[in-house]
């Protein structure tokens, strides 16, 4: 009786116990819940293990797991290390500010840590160290400064360290290699200097290192690859010197080694045929020599090939032809010599080959085209003479000719006015080239950029080169060119230097007249009408200066006006920015826009329309009546401005990207380091609001015709980009407009071109992409790839077939949209569980389009990057389902 009594009054204290650690982690809670002004949690509720974001213990009512990610949240985060039996804490994707709390060293039970993508500053507590059960610590993309705290040390139980993108420096602490659990540690994009680690990898199975972007020197060091399991190595970017060592090829699984813009010299391994998973291969901008190792042919894998930049000799292994899945073959600016490797041009998939800035001689083969895929071919800067052949026609894919700077001798054949792709650049400059320019190259409508300067070319320009509408750079300079220069545009806006050389040629942008009474088939006539413009220039003259008189006097009455007017707003006080730079694309609009008032309301919180990866998007109501959107991008302004020409040159091209499913910019300006792109305005708002917020109005009806109209011209939209080598860096719904009939048009186009992401080195490339819409590989390729935009485009389909967030805590710790529906039968539920009932219930129809649809979703969004369709390919499955 006196035991059952002991434990009775047992079971009642261990009641009251776990009541009162519930109370204390409901108090906690509540405070948390008011702080940071969380969605979702009903504060008035005591069952808090059922609110959004929280799992608790099975045995108890302690917090095990809080995930916040992608909240927006900010505030105070010290209140979280009170909950003790914390072993999940993700708070990634918010707007945090200040230090981390270093009372999350008492989370002792803790063993997932993310704070990334906030806007933590100063140094990494020490006290983080305390964590000895932490498996994973992300701090990435924050504003971290100092060094690497030894007090780290102690998590010994570490598998994943990431702290990319921040501004830590010091030396890369040697007790990162003691860390035996260690899988992987990226802490690229930092300021770190010194050697990488000797002992990094030799105690621990690493798969993952990424170092790129710093200020590292010495050699890559041997322990990297002591345990053989290393399967991606990235380097690229910092002040390596010495050897690549030839233990390297032990690590028979590695799949990307990038070491370029270094100081390396000395050979690539002649065993590193062994690396048989070996897919990208960079080395470029280093002080390589030798000759290029036939052993890559046995990398049956191998898709990127780039070694630019170094002082390889001899020619290109004939058994490169054997490499089924090469893409792109990079080695400009060598020593190489020999012919063109036509073995090479039997790569079936090959796309870009760049042999230029070498010594290759000997002529241009016939069979140039035979790969089907090419839309790259830079031979400039070679030795190589002959003809241009006719059927240079057949590559009916090329986007870049690249031809200038041989010994090149006939004329240019008219077969290149085939190439209708042909749109970057077509350069034949600084060859021997003779004859007539051919009438066919006015069939190249899209192209952007033509040179055929310092060649002895002759007769006419001809009038048919009108029909080049996309023309922004030309240069026919130093030829033997005669007679008038046709009235085009884009030769009229060219520099006259892009015509001198020319002794017969005349009329604008040159400064010699044709002469009296030359007037036939479009060219100039001015002689005759020199008196004329003279006398309307003198009263155009008078007239200007009348009206200049008259607006400062306006001016000046208006501004001693408003100085005598209260409530100035705070940018009138503050005084007006200057604007450094300006350009309106369409020649209609430029009265329409005014930059003064484009500034004025990007300065304005309350004209915020979004917020995006790379930009913040406002509403700019100009005095004319337009309404424009404005994109101001965000922290890679200064990179962009040091390069104002390039960028420019970029957003002109971007103008005349002509397809129905894109948006275009129309115009940009600068001030004060920012940047800010002009863009027509969409009433209709995002596909994001129209599917997530539309929806939620009473008024709304589900539509699901319409919703398949705005897939497949997505689906075009992309499919066009990579078509001309253009890979989206933030496919998302919400970058995608509807306009007035819910046409949609991708967005965010120009920011692919103004950050190259096709290197690892390039600095956007670490955040790429919009939380839940990343493609999983892209943790640890950092690569922005055309499947990689397949697989963000899956999300969005997805999006449109569930009416469900790409990330929502509905689908349980740790699932995303993706997870939730490729789950679906191992839950036990039937694809049309998923779709969304209000759409797949209206009609049988409606519910077989929606299932065929559903099928092109889940294959885009295959975990497999090889797996999953193109987007030519997915446009024509989405038209066969309206057409069935």
């Amino acid at each position: 009786m006196v035991i059952l009594r002991l434990f009775t009054a047992l079971l009642v204290g261990l009641l009251l116990l776990k009541s009162a650690e519930a109370l204390h982690e409901q108090a906690i809670l509540e405070a948390i819940g008011k702080e940071l002004a969380i969605p979702g949690w009903d504060l008035n509720s005591t069952d808090f293990c059922s609110w959004h974001s929280i799992s608790c213990s099975s045995n108890s009512s302690m917090v095990e797991r809080l995930n916040l990610s992608g909240f927006r949240l900010q505030g105070n985060l010290t209140l979280i290390s009170e909950l003790k039996a914390l072993k999940w804490l993700d708070l990634s994707n918010n707007n945090f500010q200040g230090s981390i709390p270093s009372a999350f060293g008492n989370l002792s039970e803790l063993q997932f840590l993310d704070l990334s993508f906030n806007m933590f500053g100063n140094s990494i507590p020490g006290e983080l160290g305390k964590l000895k059960n932490l498996k994973a610590l992300n701090l990435s993309n924050n504003l971290l400064a100092g060094s690497i705290p030894d007090e780290l040390e102690g998590m010994e139980n570490l598998h994943y360290f990431q702290v990319f993108t921040n501004k830590l420096s010091g030396f890369i602490p040697m007790w990162i290699g003691n860390l035996t659990n260690l899988r992987v540690f990226a802490a690229y994009e930092n300021e770190f200097i010194g050697d990488i680690p000797v002992n990094l990898g030799l105690h621990s199975e690493l798969l993952l290192l990424n170092l790129h972007s710093n200020k590292l020197e010495g050699t890559i060091p041997e322990s990297l690859f002591a345990m053989e399991k290393l399967e991606f190595l990235i380097l690229t970017n910092n002040k390596l010197t010495g050897l690549i060592p030839d233990s390297i090829v032990n690590c028979k699984g590695l799949s990307n080694i990038r070491i370029g813009n270094n100081k390396l010299i000395g050979g690539i391994p002649k065993a590193i045929g062994n690396i048989s998973s070996l897919t990208y291969f960079e080395a470029d901008n280093n002080t390589l020599s030798g000759e290029i190792v036939s052993g890559f042919a046995k990398c049956s894998n191998l898709t990127l090939l780039n070694l630019a930049s170094n002082g390889f000799s001899g020619t290109i292994p004939p058994e490169f032809g054997e490499l089924n899945n090469l893409q792109e073959l990079i080695v400009p600016g060598n020593n190489l010599y020999g012919e063109i490797p036509t073995s090479v041009l039997r790569c079936k998939n090959l796309n870009k080959l760049d042999l230029s800035n070498n010594k290759f001689n000997g002529t241009i083969p016939g069979d140039i085209c035979n790969t089907t895929k090419l839309q790259f071919l830079l031979l400039g800067q070679n030795s190589l003479r002959g003809d241009i052949p006719r059927e240079i026609g057949y590559c009916v894919k090329l986007l870049e000719l690249q031809m200038g700077s041989n010994y090149l001798t006939g004329s240019i054949p008219p077969e290149i006015g085939h190439m209708k792709n042909l749109q970057i650049s077509l350069n034949l400059s600084h060859n021997h080239l003779h004859g007539q320019l051919p009438k066919d190259l006015g069939k190249l409508d899209k192209l952007v950029s033509l040179d055929v300067s310092n060649n002895q070319l002759s007769g006419n320009i001809p009038l048919e080169l009108k029909g080049m509408l996309s023309l922004i750079e030309v240069n026919f300079s130093n030829n033997q060119f005669t007679g008038p220069i046709p009235v085009f545009a884009p030769f009229e806006k060219s520099l006259n230097s892009s015509f001198l050389g020319n002794k017969g040629l005349c009329g604008e942008p040159l400064s010699s007249d044709c002469g009296y009474g030359f007037e036939h088939n479009g060219y100039h006539h001015r002689g005759s009408y020199r008196i004329i413009l003279a006398v309307v220039g003198t009263g155009l003259a008078i007239f200007i200066a009348v009206t200049v008189v008259v607006l400062l006097y306006m001016m000046r009455e208006k501004q001693e006006k408003t100085t005598t007017e209260a409530g100035n707003t705070t940018d009138e006080i503050c005084g007006k920015p200057v604007i450094i730079a300006g350009n309106v694309f369409d020649e209609n609009l430029k009265q329409a826009i005014d930059f003064d008032a484009v500034v004025k309301a990007v300065r304005k919180d309350t004209n915020k329309i979004s917020t995006g990866t790379f930009s913040n998007v406002y509403r700019a109501d100009m005095p004319s009546g337009m309404i424009l959107s404005v994109k101001s991008l965000k922290s890679m302004d200064k990179t962009i401005i040091h390069h104002q020409s390039k960028m420019i040159r970029e957003l002109e091209k971007l103008s005349k990207l002509c397809h129905d499913n894109l948006t275009r910019p129309i115009g940009f300006a600068i001030y004060e380091e920012v940047v800010l792109l002009l863009h027509h305005y969409y009433p209709n708002g995002t596909l994001a609001q129209f599917l997530h917020e539309s929806s939620q109005k009473p008024e709304y009806e589900p539509d699901w015709p319409t919703r398949l109209s705005i897939a497949i011209g997505v689906a075009e939209g992309l499919a066009f980009l990579h078509h001309v080598a253009i890979i989206h860096l933030d496919v998302s719904s919400g970058n995608v407009f509807l306009d007035s009939k819910f046409t949609p048009l991708v967005a965010e186009v120009e920011i692919s071109r103004l950050l190259d992401p096709s290197r690892g080195t390039a600095s956007i490339s670490a955040v790429a992409g919009s939380f839940g819409y990343i493609p999983p590989e892209y943790a640890y390729t950092m690569q922005v790839t055309a499947p990689g935009n397949v697989y963000s485009y899956g999300v969005v389909l997805l999006e449109i077939l569930t009416t469900r967030l790409p990330v929502d805590e509905a689908f349980g710790e740790g699932v995303d949209l993706v997870r939730w529906v490729h789950g679906a039968s191992a839950r036990g539920e039937t694809p049309e569980q998923i779709l969304d009932a209000k759409l797949s219930t209206v009609s049988f129809a409606w519910r077989k389009e929606m299932l065929a649809t559903l099928k092109v979703a889940l294959m885009c969004t295959d975990t497999i990057p090889a797996k999953r369709p193109r987007m030519k390919k997915v446009v024509e499955m989405l038209q066969e389902v309206t057409q069935s």
